[in-house]
């Protein structure tokens, strides 16, 4: 009778075992394939960096001291957090960790003085991260200001650097050379305002791409670094001024020298940085351009966009190889440039 009872009592710790997992591959099921969502996080951190606060992000999946780590730059009037969507997924699909600073004045952290602001000043932030968390190289993923982050990081420290992924960047000129009818429109009148309103109309017509997809899920994500920039608009705005007289041509040049893997990825649509300086930033680093669907900020509606592009297609592929075959060389001693 006891050996029956004990037999019954397993049978139904069976079944709730069972019904328990069957509970929870729906749970995930739903998170993964309806609400977008990973098994991995982004958690929020604060540094302070030259008394000043810079937010980041890294990811939940610690591997340990042989982990590959990289660093998910945003764009201009972005923010980490953004970035929040597709970091998760390149940590579960790549097994990297993954780090999102939120950059001086973007996000939450606080702006640069004026007499600072610079792109090294940017990348020294990247740096002060990258040291804080131990990390001695990373790869890096810069998109549109980022993506300049980057290759500005990587001209100085390229023994810390095992690859970028650069997307729809600006650090070479040509993207300020706008052309087409508002520019003409402008020529005899303000020609200086040219350009400005062509990049203000860019903006706008690339608005709607963020749209195609999980679009809640993608305002979710957006708005809380959106509110936040908003706050320090009138101190990021001399920012913007920088960038527009930013040229990197030599560092971008001299990527290839350094032996830094590169892959070039560009949204088809992008009105923004347009084909023409796709075209010379290819030229300048002697790779090819990845084209992807989308616009200027595809990787913000589309998170797992990137992960295929290094899963599945050809030039992501090889590229991960190059990453690859970099991280497992013994590093070169860290020669630091003078600023």
């Amino acid at each position: 009778m006891g050996s029956t009872a004990t037999q019954a009592r397993q049978q139904i710790d069976l079944a709730k075992r069972s019904a328990t997992r069957s509970v929870d591959f729906a749970q995930q099921s739903f998170r993964r394939h309806v609400q977008g969502q990973t098994g991995i996080h982004m958690v929020a951190y604060d540094l302070k960096i030259e008394e000043r606060h810079l937010h980041y992000g890294v990811s939940t999946n610690d591997g340990g001291p042989e982990q590959l780590w990289a660093v998910n730059l945003h764009g201009f009037f972005c923010g980490g957090r953004m970035y929040d969507r597709e970091s998760e997924r390149l940590a579960e699909a790549m097994g990297w960790r993954l780090v999102n600073p939120s950059l001086p004045g973007f996000g939450g952290s606080e702006p640069l003085a004026y007499s600072e602001i610079s792109l090294p000043a940017m990348s020294r932030r990247v740096e002060a991260v990258l040291d804080h968390l131990g990390v001695e190289r990373a790869l890096l993923l810069g998109h549109s200001m980022g993506a300049a982050v980057a290759v500005d990081f990587a001209s100085t420290s390229p023994e810390r650097v095992l690859g970028i992924v650069y997307r729809d960047g600006i650090a070479t000129p040509t993207w300020r050379q706008r052309e087409g009818v508002i520019p003409l429109a402008f020529s005899s009148v303000a020609p200086d305002l040219g350009p400005v309103a062509d990049l203000g109309v860019a903006v706008v017509l690339d608005l709607p791409d963020l749209l195609v997809g999980r679009m809640l899920s993608t305002v979710r994500s957006l708005l809380p670094d959106l509110r936040r920039n908003v706050k320090t608009l009138a101190r990021t705005a001399p920012l913007a001024s920088m960038l527009m007289e930013a040229d990197l041509t030599e560092e971008v040049a001299g990527l290839r020298g350094a032996g830094i893997p590169v892959l070039a990825e560009w949204g088809c649509f992008d009105r923004i940085v347009n084909a023409a300086t796709a075209a010379e930033f290819a030229s300048l680093a002697q790779v090819p351009i990845q084209w992807i669907p989308g616009g200027h900020s595809w990787m913000l509606a589309r998170p797992s966009g990137q992960t295929d592009v290094l899963r599945y297609l050809p030039a992501g592929q090889r590229f991960v190889r190059e990453v690859n075959e970099r991280a497992a060389g013994t590093p070169p001693p860290r020669l630091r440039a003078v600023r």
